[in-house]
């Protein structure tokens, strides 16, 4: 919500240059894998509801775990280059 905010108040549009170009396509794009992260967590929600994790067999939740922490590290940067 707060990303849309920040779109329709931005003073540039995606056609007035390099600036607008990649700001919007790098946020829009973090913002495509946040909606495929959270897709991946609802499955893995429903799988624990299920009970299809065990002590033994768990790598989807890992996997999921390890998604997170590539979209941060990645959002880490992108912020840096952003607003900084």
């Amino acid at each position: 919500m707060l990303q849309a905010v920040e779109y329709v108040s931005a003073n540039f549009t995606i056609v007035d240059g390099i600036y607008g170009s990649s700001f919007f396509m790098a946020t829009g794009f973090h913002g495509f894998h946040v909606f495929i992260g959270t897709c991946f967590l609802a499955v893995c929600l429903a799988r624990l509801l299920l009970n299809h994790f065990t002590i033994q067999h768990h790598f989807g939740f890992e996997a999921a775990a390890f998604y997170w922490h590539f979209v941060d590290i990645v959002w880490l940067f992108l912020y840096i280059a952003v607003y900084f």
